[in-house]
């Protein structure tokens, strides 16, 4: 391939001096907020990845870096992180590591305050570590050593061999995807289940991570929907009963199956309701 390409070398150098001249090198994420911390990302120029930091209750506080992706990169080919997600007590960070580029994460474990990376590994997974509110039960996404789909949703409690995680969701349908993670309230966890037509979604208490969990909606034939918890009820947004361009409901928090849906925002023929996104005062 160099030989056949010879004759185009200062052309691929120009090209890459005008395509990099393009790029802000030194960047930022914008933070967000979230448990007393604000979160974020930052580039450094001449670096290939960026490190993950946070301040503690204001953006002039001490910077913390939590994890130097740049440092722990090196030497290695490919490297991609994904999936950081920090303990309820704010003292633990877990996160999967891919290293062949197969989307086949290895989730590592951080103790924030000695800044050492703990002995517990999980391999073979999507990716996607979800803390518990005990600040020592993580959830995650198993995947077919094979075929790499996401088959089983498994619970993972600190300080014990991986091998002996228990399987708390296996999806018997392979056209379909799942998922787990938790609330923006931070108080359930949901395993998310979707083919492209039908979506069920099954919960827990965040607090009680030990609890069976159970369907908010078992999957109904040609119907999406996700569901939004707020402090007195729940939001569904769906395409229930032929509402192509989606609608949002509500229910109680205690009764959740379809019987209980009541329309809070109607379908329209001109708009996709596309998102939908909690705050403490309003929804967007």
């Amino acid at each position: 391939l160099d030989t056949i390409m010879s004759g185009t070398k200062k052309m691929q150098a120009d090209l890459f001096i005008e395509m990099k001249s393009r790029i802000k090198e030194k960047d930022e994420s914008v933070p967000v907020f979230k448990n007393g911390y604000y979160y974020y990302t930052r580039t450094d120029d001449g670096k290939q990845y960026y490190k993950y930091c946070r301040k503690k209750g204001t953006l002039s506080a001490t910077e913390e870096v939590l994890l130097d992706v740049d440092k722990i990169a090196e030497g290695h080919a490919y490297y991609a992180v994904s999936g950081f997600d920090v303990s309820e007590d704010n003292k633990l960070l877990a996160f999967g590591v891919d290293e062949v580029s197969r989307r086949q994460y290895t989730i590592h474990l951080k103790n924030l305050e000695t800044g050492e990376i703990m002995k517990d590994t999980i391999a073979n997974t999507s990716g996607d570590p979800c803390w518990a509110n005990d600040n020592k039960t993580i959830f995650y996404t198993a995947k077919n050593l094979v075929t790499l789909l996401s088959e089983r949703i498994q619970r993972h409690i600190l300080g014990t061999d991986a091998s002996a995680d228990v399987v708390v969701y296996e999806e018997k349908d392979k056209s379909n995807y799942i998922g787990v993670g938790k609330s923006k309230n931070d108080k359930y966890i949901f395993i998310y289940s979707s083919a492209t037509l039908s979506t069920e979604i099954r919960m827990i208490d965040a607090s009680k991570p030990n609890d069976a969990f159970t369907a908010f909606q078992p999957r109904m034939k040609d119907v999406l929907y996700s569901v939004i918890p707020l402090a007195d009820k729940f939001l569904i947004l769906t395409n229930k009963d032929d509402a192509k361009n989606f609608k949002l409901m509500e229910c109680p928090l205690v009764k959740m199956g379809v019987a209980h849906w009541k329309e809070l925002i109607p379908v329209r023929s001109d708009v996709l309701l596309q998102e939908v996104e909690e705050f403490k005062d309003f929804i967007v």
